[in-house]
C-alpha cells in the first residue's frame, strides 16, 4: 500500500499534462457553449417549449425564459478563463455550476457527454491545473509550480478509464453481440456516406462494428496507460471518434474524448504542445520553468479535498450497478440506465395516449400531446417511465386548474425496444394521478415480453 501511494499518489510529476488539458477543455468547451447557441438551440430547446422535464429531487432548476441566454453567456465566458488559467478556482466553479444547471433544466435532453462534462468539471475544481503556463501563475509567481503530484493526472486518466471499461462492460449484452442491435437499424439508414455507404447495409459489417466497439471500450484504457502501446491506441481512438461522428449525431463529444486522451501521453509531448502555443502567442514559456513542487496541504482543508474526490470516484464506481436493484430488464425499464456510460446501445420508439377522466362527472376525453409537448419531448417521453408520469401529474393538475375535478390520467403506452413489435407499456389500468417518483420500482411497468441476457 506504501508503495502504491508513492507510485501513483503522492509522487511528483510535470504539470505540463495538466496545463495542455486544462487549456484543451476550456477551448472545447466554449466552442460547444457557441456552437449550441449558433444552431438556435438555446430558443428551440429552453425557450420554445410550454413544459420541461425535471429530475427527481431537482424539480426546481428550470430554464429562466430569456435569462437562458445570460446562463448560457456565463457559462461560455467562464470556459475562456479555464483555458487561460485566470481566476481558475472561481472560473471553473462558475461553469460547473452553469453547465450543469443547463443540464438539469430539462431531463429530455439528457446525453451521457453532458454528464461526462459535468463530472469532469467537478473533479477539476481540486486539481492544480493553473499551477504551470496560466495567467494565475504568470500574475502570482507563489502559484507557479512546475511540478505536482501524480494523483492529479492520475485522476483523470481513471475517469476516462470508468468511462471507457462501464460503456464496454454494458455492450456485453445480447442485443449487442449476438443480434448487432442496435447498429443493425441504424447503420443500414448511413447509405449515403461516401466509401463506407455500401459496405454499412451488410450484416457482417454490422456485427463486426459491435464486437469491435464493444473489444474498443473495454481494451483502450489499457492500451493507452502503456507506452508501448499508447501511441497505436490514440490512433485508433481517433479513428474510432471520428468514424463515430461521421455516422452518428452527436456534436461535439469525439472531439472532446479525443483530445482528453492526450492525458495518457508523458510530459514531453505536451510540453511541445504549450511550446508551440507560446510561439502563436507570444508567451515566455521559460518563466515558468521554475522547477518548484505544488504540495497539497495536510490540515482538514486538505484532507476534505482527498476525502471529496473519493468519494466523487467511489460514487462513479458504484452508481453505474444501482440497476441491480431493480427488477425487470434494463432497458425496458430504464430504471437505473442514465448516468451509467451506456452509450448508444437501444433503439426505441413509443405511443403514448393519455386519457383525462373527471372524477365527479366521469366524463372523460384523449389529450393531443403536441398542445403541451415539443415534437422531441413528446418522442422522449413516450418510451420512458418517469417522462411519462411526471407528464401525467402535470396534466393533472392542468386540467383540475382549468376547471375539472378530481382528475383521473390513464395512459396507452406501446413501446419498441431494438426492432422488437410494440408491446404495452405501462398498465392501462392504473390511474398516474395517484402514484409517485421515488427511487423505488414502478411496479405499474408491464413486464418485458422478452430476454436480454449480459451486463
Amino acid at each position: 500500500m506504501t508503495s502504491f501511494k508513492k507510485k501513483y499518489i503522492n509522487k511528483s510529476t510535470e504539470a505540463a499534462p495538466l496545463a495542455v488539458f486544462r487549456i484543451l477543455f476550456g477551448s472545447m468547451m466554449f466552442l460547444s457553449i457557441a456552437r449550441f447557441w449558433s444552431y438556435g438551440w438555446i430558443d428551440k430547446l429552453y425557450i420554445q417549449p410550454k413544459f420541461f422535464f425535471s429530475y427527481y429531487g431537482f424539480e426546481w432548476i428550470k430554464p429562466i425564459g430569456m435569462y437562458t441566454y445570460l446562463l448560457f453567456g456565463v457559462c461560455g465566458a467562464a470556459a475562456i478563463l479555464i483555458a487561460l488559467g485566470y481566476k481558475y478556482r472561481m472560473a471553473m466553479l462558475i461553469f460547473f455550476l452553469s453547465f450543469t444547471y443547463i443540464e438539469l433544466m430539462d431531463k429530455t435532453t439528457y446525453l451521457n457527454h453532458y454528464y461526462f462534462i459535468s463530472g469532469l468539471s467537478f473533479l477539476m475544481l481540486f486539481l492544480p491545473a493553473n499551477a504551470y503556463f496560466s495567467l494565475d501563475a504568470s500574475q502570482n509567481p507563489k502559484r507557479a509550480f512546475q511540478q505536482i503530484p501524480v494523483w492529479t493526472i492520475n485522476s483523470l486518466k481513471l475517469l476516462l478509464g470508468i468511462v471507457y471499461f462501464y460503456a464496454g462492460l454494458a455492450k456485453l449484452n445480447s442485443d449487442w453481440l449476438l443480434k448487432a442491435m442496435p447498429l443493425k437499424i441504424w447503420l443500414p439508414a448511413k447509405f449515403d456516406i461516401p466509401l463506407l455507404g455500401n459496405l454499412l447495409s451488410q450484416e457482417w459489417v454490422q456485427y463486426a462494428f459491435s464486437w469491435v466497439g464493444a473489444g474498443y471500450d473495454l481494451a483502450i484504457p489499457f492500451l493507452l496507460l502503456y507506452k508501448k502501446t499508447r501511441t497505436f491506441a490514440f490512433v485508433l481512438v481517433v479513428i474510432f471518434h471520428v468514424l463515430t461522428r461521421v455516422l452518428f449525431p452527436i456534436g461535439m463529444f469525439p472531439y472532446i474524448m479525443i483530445i482528453c486522451t492526450l492525458i495518457f501521453f508523458d510530459a514531453s509531448l505536451h510540453h511541445k504542445i504549450l511550446t508551440l502555443v507560446a510561439k502563436l502567442f507570444q508567451i515566455a514559456k521559460t518563466k515558468f520553468d521554475t522547477g518548484k513542487a505544488y504540495v497539497f496541504q495536510k490540515n482538514t482543508i486538505g484532507q476534505l479535498k482527498y476525502a471529496v474526490v473519493l468519494l466523487f470516484f467511489a460514487f462513479q464506481v458504484l452508481v453505474p450497478f444501482r440497476y441491480l436493484l431493480y427488477p425487470g430488464e434494463l432497458f425496458w425499464t430504464e430504471q437505473g440506465y442514465r448516468f451509467s456510460w451506456r452509450v448508444m446501445l437501444t433503439e426505441k420508439s413509443g405511443y403514448a395516449q393519455f386519457k383525462i377522466v373527471d372524477g365527479v362527472s366521469q366524463r372523460w376525453f384523449y389529450v393531443d400531446n403536441s398542445d403541451f409537448l415539443s415534437p422531441f419531448q413528446e418522442k422522449q417521453m413516450a418510451f420512458q417511465s418517469d417522462f411519462i408520469l411526471e407528464y401525467a401529474h402535470y396534466l393533472k393538475e392542468y386540467f383540475e386548474n382549468d376547471g375539472h375535478q378530481k382528475v383521473a390520467v390513464y395512459v396507452d403506452s406501446q413501446v419498441a425496444l431494438n426492432g422488437r413489435l410494440s408491446t404495452t407499456f405501462v398498465d392501462p389500468k392504473v390511474d398516474l394521478a395517484q402514484e409517485k417518483e421515488s427511487f423505488k420500482h414502478k411496479n405499474w411497468i408491464i413486464p418485458f415480453k422478452d430476454e436480454i441476457k449480459g451486463f
